[in-house]
């Protein structure tokens, strides 16, 4: 099967089979596991994951790739296609219907949408057992970045205090069908689990990484000053001088835990 990708979904079709088969064995499919697969494309990673798995559920938006898909995984195993766009599937009630307790979810993903994919995972995390992602490599450095470095930002923060981002291995353009201008990484992210969550309203985080990062090289006390005071700053044990690229996911929860009410609606 050799479809045309198309470039409005940002399709770039994974081929080399060495780098399929290091993929496969970093999400070690098990028998029993219930997988879920974003994107499966041409099937590059569907079928060996099929095999591994016995079952899974793809979810892919292009319908002119899915009826050579399903003849493909007929003889494998058992492979159920949903038609739909991610960014409106339920994963919660994925799981349920699935009967399963959490999902194991892997994709190569499309490059120009990774962000909101990986934001609207993150909120079904509690269905979630772990995700595997093809992305581009400069978006897997940024969500794994420490603080300090020239690529933490919003990215970093947000997907660090919800789940351990492991980069993986990166993959050469030359891997794929057309090969993307950039380099790609394969990134695993786990949820964390309930006692290792923060414990701030998830609008006041949000709140306060947007604004301490809207403007990367202003001080706390003037990228927060719509939020906190220079007091309320100190006040967290966070020096009001300092700028947001220093601060580690924690910090960001002590400023939004010391918001005064409304703070981050307003």
């Amino acid at each position: 099967m050799n479809a045309r990708p198309k470039k409005s979904f940002g399709q770039h079709f994974l081929h080399e089979k060495r780098y399929i088969e290091r993929i496969v064995s970093a999400i070690a499919p098990k028998d029993g596991d219930t997988l879920v697969e974003i994107g499966p494309g041409e099937g590059a990673l569907t079928l060996p994951l099929l095999a591994a798995a016995h079952r899974l559920t793809a979810i892919e938006l292009d319908t002119d790739l899915i009826p050579a898909l399903g003849e493909r995984a007929a003889p494998i195993g058992d492979l159920r296609i949903v038609h739909a766009d991610v960014l409106k599937v339920d994963f919660a009630a994925l799981a349920r219907e699935l009967g399963a307790s959490r999902l194991r979810i892997a994709g190569n993903l499309p490059y120009y949408i990774s962000s909101p994919i990986l934001f609207h995972c993150v909120e079904h995390a509690e269905s979630i057992q772990d995700m595997h992602f093809m992305l581009q490599k400069e978006v897997v450095d940024r969500m794994a970045a420490d603080p300090g470095s020239k690529v933490y930002g919003r990215l970093s923060v947000m997907l660090q205090l919800a789940c351990r981002v492991v980069p993986l291995l990166d993959v050469p353009p030359g891997a794929f069908r057309p090969p993307p201008k950039v380099d790609s990484s394969v990134v695993r992210l786990v949820p964390l689990a309930p006692e290792e969550r923060h414990d701030a309203a998830p609008d006041d985080v949000h709140a306060v990484v947007k604004a301490a990062f809207a403007q990367r090289r202003k001080t706390l006390s003037n990228a927060l000053r719509q939020l906190l005071d220079a007091d309320s700053i100190r006040g967290a044990g966070i020096d009001p001088g300092a700028r947001a690229e220093t601060l580690t996911p924690g910090d960001f929860v002590r400023l939004a835990k010391a918001l005064p009410a409304q703070a981050a609606k307003d």
